[in-house]
């Protein structure tokens, strides 16, 4: 455990803290009503049925992002893949995720719902590899042992903007492909080309892995700014190359984002690799682990406070390096070695960092007020929400009281109210996210 640590600052933890004000932000709603009716509708589409033979070995590969409703679309895929006669198996597709072990990634995906007994189908890890080919610059291109030796792949993936680089192909079917089947090795070598790289090298491998693997199909999915299902599509190989550019930025329109340009402190209640690659996703915060640029429409902000770790992140911490304070429960709470794997993994160091550690909530809010440079206490313009994830139901301050006055946008929920805290100084009253 870690120890208290017992720090004077002038004038104490005593203080007299803004109100706060619980806000709706609203976004866009779209989303899919039927989930295993649309993967079955999408997977019955000629030219995707066509692809899958009876009697084949499909691999199913599944990822270790916090996606809605992956243990439904992945049992509906297993039933569809059933249905036309072949023999589907679950593989994880997720790089070093859960340790670098294949235990550890078969406890990520039953985390997420993702059971034989669940979706009807085997779950094979391993972190064997099958070298594939060479990039150009003569690194080499893995896949998965597994996956590589089946009749057929089907890949599974959220398309959304990436945490750390921009370009065509972000976190989406070609990075799953390069990262997530190459497992701990392939992610590595990956890793090791760096982020302002990651344009090229991504879309360069993912040629390689539709040329020389049997992928057959991908299963596209977007979410709305709630974290539901807003889109599946199911796109046949040689098509991926084309279509997840477009569905990247369709993904796009629906990433949630503050509207204040300045944030004087902003809370967050949970960061975790569920919530995003990392942790606290940059689209939304900015301050990519990368340090590199195109991170647009992110306000600016002062003071980042992470009060918690997911459940299912698992003690995976990586992204409480993007936070100015954090608590001694957090970093209790933290799988070191699962964090380090990460981010040595990834080659970006900073976002495992332990940021400055107070014994309690109450006490990093103290400090983040009390460094703010520029603005008074009183003035502070403080946000407060669950995750990055979940941004509609949140809190402010009394001094963003006229920017949330338009109605298109903003719904107030309540009066402005005292922050209260309980015996163990922790923050009483805590955002819902994207429930009201």
């Amino acid at each position: 455990m870690f120890e208290p640590i017992n720090v004077r600052i002038d004038g104490g933890y005593e203080i007299e803290f803004p109100k706060m004000i619980p806000v709706l932000q609203k976004f866009n709603a779209a989303k899919v009503e039927d989930i295993e009716g649309t993967v079955t509708s999408e997977l019955s589409k000629p030219e995707i049925a066509s692809k899958i033979k009876p009697n084949q070995k499909i691999a199913i590969a599944v990822g270790s992002r916090g996606v809605a409703n992956t243990n439904k679309v992945v049992k509906a895929i297993v039933a569809k893949v059933k249905a036309l006669g072949a023999e589907p198996f679950v593989i994880p597709a997720m790089g070093s995720h859960g340790g670098a072990t294949a235990e550890g990634q078969t406890q990520v995906l039953a985390s997420y719902g993702v059971t034989e007994e669940y979706v009807g189908a085997p779950i094979v890890a391993s972190m064997d590899v099958v070298q594939v080919g060479n990039l150009s610059n003569g690194l080499p291109v893995y896949c998965d042992s597994h996956a590589y030796h089946a009749d057929g792949i089907i890949v599974l993936n959220r398309i959304k903007a990436h945490t750390d680089f921009k370009g065509p192909y972000e976190s989406g079917l070609v990075k799953m492909m390069v990262i997530g089947l190459g497992k701990h090795k392939g992610a590595t070598v990956t890793h090791s080309n760096g982020f302002a790289n990651f344009k090229d090298v991504i879309p360069e491998a993912g040629k390689v892995l539709l040329e020389k693997t049997p992928i057959l199909l991908g299963v596209a999915l977007l979410e709305n700014s709630y974290d539901q299902t807003a889109k599946i599509e199911a796109i046949p190989s040689e098509r991926i190359m084309e279509r997840e550019p477009v569905l990247l930025e369709e993904s796009k329109g629906y990433l949630p984002r503050f509207t204040f340009p300045k944030i004087d402190v902003l809370l967050v209640d949970q960061i975790g690799k569920d919530i995003s690659g990392a942790g606290m996703d940059p689209n939304i915060v900015g301050r990519p682990g990368s340090g590199l640029s195109g991170f647009d429409g992110v306000p600016e902000i002062q003071k980042i406070v992470a009060l918690g770790l997911t459940e299912t992140t698992h003690g995976n911490a990586v992204g409480i390096g993007t936070a100015d304070l954090t608590t001694r429960k957090v970093v209790n709470e933290i799988d070191f070695p699962s964090t380090y794997a990460n981010s040595i993994t990834s080659t970006v160091l900073g976002p495992s960092k332990i940021p400055i550690i107070m014994n309690t909530e109450k006490e990093a809010l103290v400090v983040a007020l009390k460094t703010l440079t520029n603005t008074k206490i009183a003035d502070a313009k403080i946000v407060y929400i669950k995750n990055t994830l979940e941004l509609q139901q949140i809190y402010v301050s009394e001094a963003l009281l006229p920017e949330i006055q338009d109605t298109n946008r903003f719904e107030i929920l309540g009066e402005p109210e005292e922050i209260k805290f309980n015996a163990e100084d922790e923050i009483v009253v805590r955002p819902k996210g994207n429930e009201h």
